[in-house]
């Protein structure tokens, strides 16, 4: 017997908010070269306070064409994955991780303007990563998994391997990702529980165990509704008399 503490769900907002937030992000870069304008000064400038306002606009802001698809399709299929698994803690983490990480960046950062999506797919994978592992649900840790299986060489860029590449704003989400999966406990899905670990399960009640004996042995044992009756012996005489008509005694 199992006792499901959860059910994953699917619908549609599990890929249609992703979807959306992809979306933006195109439509924001297409408004830039359509109509001539720039937004990288809208970027995190670190330890300045007009360069707060990165933390909410960086996101949405790509140098070029490379720098916007490099980062689309993780955030789509690590967004995705978010709202599938953890859908009522999406927002929560979806939300603060974003905040923080720009936070994070703005405080640790060189003096440029850092922007891109990069920060919050760091994030998610570092929240995925960790979450699944945490959680000890098989198809949590599965995820686990399955993301370092595909996004796991991005450690790398958590490194000063490219002074053009952000990695300040890499390390600041892979850290608040990671911080996030140990702190979101509420919502989340839990492994799955057999009888025998429940708290209240008492093994000398165990149908199973008891046809075993305290080595181990197997001992073969009927149930007691079969044993009853079996005091009761029903013997049939039959004979035949003189007429040879046959007779019946019980």
């Amino acid at each position: 017997m199992v006792k499901e503490q959860n059910q994953f769900e699917f619908n549609t907002g599990t890929v249609g908010y992703p979807l959306l937030f992809v979306l933006s992000i195109w439509i924001v870069f297409w408004f830039e070269v359509r109509f001539g304008f720039e937004f990288k000064h809208f970027g995190v400038y670190p330890r300045d306070l007009i360069g707060l306002r990165g933390v909410l606009f960086s996101p949405f802001i790509h140098s070029d064409i490379t720098h916007l698809w490099h980062n689309t399709l993780p955030l789509l299929i690590l967004s995705t994955a978010l709202f599938y698994f953890y859908k009522p803690n999406a927002w929560k983490v979806l939300i603060i991780g974003a905040l923080f990480t720009g936070f994070a960046t703005w405080f640790l950062g060189r003096p440029a303007n850092h922007i891109g999506a990069s920060g919050i797919v760091y994030m998610l994978f570092g929240f995925l990563f960790f979450k699944g592992i945490i959680a000890k649900h098989f198809r949590l840790t599965a995820l686990s998994f399955i993301v370092v299986f595909l996004y796991g060489s991005m450690v790398w860029y958590v490194f000063p391997v490219d002074p053009k590449i952000s990695w300040e704003g890499h390390l600041s989400g892979l850290f608040v990702g990671t911080l996030l999966a140990f702190f979101v406990k509420k919502g989340v899905v839990k492994p799955n529980l057999y009888h025998w670990q429940s708290p209240d399960y008492d093994p000398e009640e165990d149908e199973f165990l008891k046809h075993f004996d305290e080595n181990g042995n197997f001992i073969e044992q009927l149930p007691e509704e079969d044993l009853k009756g079996q005091d009761e012996v029903k013997v049939i005489y039959r004979y035949n008399d003189d007429s040879n008509k046959s007779k019946e005694v019980e």
